[in-house]
């Protein structure tokens, strides 16, 4: 294949040789992009074909994700769906007018035309018609910018973000966990959102909400604890379970899914106390720090699907290779314990390891067995890393690493949090507020985006918001670091004609549209990490210039809470913590430790609640004051009276 990579050469190639344009986009670990890359892209034939006729383009989601977005939102405009490997073609001047995912190089009876066939019909349709294509052009970019700005009318009541919960509930999985069939996602923003309602006092006078809701996160939470899609052995999550009942998954496991669950079972534990979701995250931020860890001091993007050419290899185990591992007795002890029969779960009599019992301290006593086998699981070929360093991705693992440490009494933990916020700050940042977004070794010349810096500043208010607790008197610096961080949004990707904040910054690289993003996908949109920070940066501040904004978003939500709040639920988690208050203790500057300790013990023994830790650097004749939002009491010396409020 003579691919090109995404660049202004390409365009004008394409225009000089009247050629079709082919943008194919996947990612490293993605099983599906290696699967066509070997029957398609590394057939002879085929390889010719697509030379000679189009004008080829290969880009990595991850690095640019500005395009893939954007061309997600043409191929469901298209077919109704859309995932990776992502494969649009384009006039010669870059108007998508066509495009899917997965082709394969022949029929394989699912009413998928074979690659080749399209190749062909394509540079026929352009041949014979190519006003056509030029009219579907327009009409998608049309579409794609009418997708920017919401309709806006209504105002967002909490009332509705009550009942968006209680949408939400109606579509569980009441006897596996999670939500809808197979393939089933962990879907953290929404169970984000549940948290959030669940601690509101609101849903506290409504027994059966709060119940329903408990069922449902209790639910899924040890449903994935239990399943194949967690690394029984390694720890970790895999990004989905191709069955409902979260038993094989889609073998790839990113960065992005495992910090945002890091954060989610920390919840589930101050919730409920089940051992088995300290164990989770105990056991996936070893698992980060073992495997994904780099010696950059940030962590890596992904590891792959396959090893070897083929998907899972690396987890499966028949019980002959358990009994090898182990021994006979323990063999057969791990096999009854995690489901690994004769038969199989997965491909040629091979099972994926998922726990049985419902006993933590059972599961417990395993933990030896499970350290051995992963000793021999790691004398296999291992699966592919990408090793690339996202800025955006980092920063959601941060804020899943500093709630953890606090409520786990792990310092090391939000220390590692911190390490990794600076290791941005030092090399990611121009010094000027601005963010690059991918790093490789070097700083790439790839711009940040909004999810850069929002990401970013959400996770430096995490930091700041316990920071205390390890370092006395940085909270300071991490707060002024988000400001600057949320100044730059507003100057440079803020909408003057509208609501919102686009993906891109203004002086960023022109595509053929300029979008603006509402929606969470395995991710939340950038527009809904927004609505927690400036909730935070009000509550911090109380600076008119965040809740103007705020109040912006929230009419812009307003018709999506209504409609589909499974789709936007991180952003309706954002606007319940500004309803519900977010609380600053505040406490003199020379105040020890001790302190910080006796509050961390306090606040770790209740449900979540977003809490900030500052220390007040002003003199003050009293030593401590709670503040819920902008409102303030009564200041005083007896840190007990101040705890009983929270």
């Amino acid at each position: 294949m003579d691919w090109w990579p995404w660049c202004v050469e390409a365009f004008e190639v394409a225009k000089r040789e009247d050629k079709l344009i082919l943008v194919s986009i996947g990612y490293s670990s993605c099983h599906w992009c290696h699967v066509m890359a070997h029957e398609c892209f590394e057939d002879g034939y085929i390889a010719g074909l697509m030379n000679r006729n189009f004008i080829c383009i290969k880009v990595d989601r991850e690095e640019r994700p500005d395009i893939d977005q954007m061309f997600v939102e043409v191929v469901q405009m298209i077919t109704g769906r859309a995932g990776w490997p992502l494969n649009v073609f384009c006039l010669p001047d870059g108007k998508p007018f066509f495009g899917g995912t997965y082709f394969p190089p022949k029929d394989i009876g699912r009413g998928i035309v074979p690659w080749p066939q399209l190749l062909m019909r394509l540079v026929e349709a352009y041949r014979k018609s190519p006003h056509e294509l030029e009219e579907n052009g327009d009409n998608i970019i049309q579409n794609l910018l009418v997708a920017n700005n919401p309709s806006v009318g209504g105002e967002l009541p909490n009332s509705a973000l009550l009942e968006g919960v209680r949408m939400i509930c109606t579509t569980h999985d009441d006897e596996w966990g999670g939500f809808g069939g197979a393939p089933k996602f962990p879907v953290p923003t929404v169970l984000e959102y549940l948290f959030a309602v669940r601690g509101s006092a609101a849903c506290a006078r409504d027994g059966k909400l709060a119940e329903r809701i408990d069922v449902v996160l209790e639910k899924t939470l040890k449903g994935m604890a239990h399943g194949g899609i967690y690394d029984q052995l390694g720890g970790g999550f895999s990004r989905y379970s191709v069955d409902r009942f979260w038993g094989v998954p889609h073998f790839e496991k990113m960065l992005y899914d495992n910090g945002l669950l890091i954060d989610i079972y920390t919840k589930g534990w101050l919730s409920y106390r089940l051992e088995l979701f300290k164990s989770i995250v105990e056991e996936t931020i070893e698992w980060l720090e073992r495997d994904m860890l780099t010696d950059f001091g940030a962590f890596a993007s992904s590891l792959d699907a396959d090893t070897e050419g083929v998907e899972g290899r690396y987890y499966a185990w028949t019980q002959g290779e358990v009994v090898e591992a182990l021994g006979v007795e323990d063999g057969r002890l791990f096999c009854d314990a995690y489901g690994i029969t004769k038969e199989g779960n997965f491909e040629k009599g091979a099972s994926i390891p998922a726990w049985v019992y419902d006993d933590d301290q059972k599961r417990l006593d395993f933990k030896r067995l499970r350290e051995k086998l992963l000793k021999a699981r790691e004398l296999r070929i291992q699966p592919g890393k990408d090793v690339k360093i996202l800025v955006s991705w980092n920063s959601l693992l941060v804020q899943g690493l500093v709630n953890a440490g606090f409520y786990f009494n792990r310092p090391e933990w939000l220390l590692l949090a911190k390490r990794v916020i600076d290791w941005i700050w030092e090399h990611m940042s121009d010094g000027k507020n601005r963010l690059r977004s991918v790093y490789y070794g070097e700083v790439s010349e790839v711009t940040g985006y909004l999810d850069d810096y929002v990401f970013y500043a959400e996770a430096c208010l995490a930091l700041a918001s316990k920071v205390e607790w390890v370092v006395p008197r940085s909270s300071g610096v991490y707060i002024e670091r988000a400001q600057r961080i949320v100044d730059t949004v507003f100057e440079h990707f803020g909408d003057l004609e509208g609501i919102g904040f686009f993906f891109t910054a203004d002086d960023g690289e022109e595509l053929i549209a300029r979008k603006k993003y509402w929606w969470d996908q395995a991710i939340a949109s950038g527009n809904a990490s927004m609505v927690h920070c400036l909730s935070d940066l009000y509550a911090l501040t109380g600076e008119d210039r965040y809740v103007e904004k705020l109040n912006q978003l929230r009419k812009g939500y307003a018709e999506f809470a209504k409609n589909a709040p499974n789709g936007v639920a991180y952003a309706l988690a954002g606007f319940v913590e500004d309803a519900v208050g977010v609380v600053l203790l505040k406490m003199a500057d020379e105040e020890d430790r001790e302190v910080v300790e006796r509050i961390r013990e306090f606040l770790a023994s209740r449900p979540y609640r977003k809490v900030f830790i500052l220390r007040q650097k002003e003199d003050v004749d009293t030593k401590y004051q709670f503040c819920v939002g902008t409102q303030c009491l009564e200041s005083t010396d007896d840190l007990e009276v101040i705890l009983k409020k929270i």
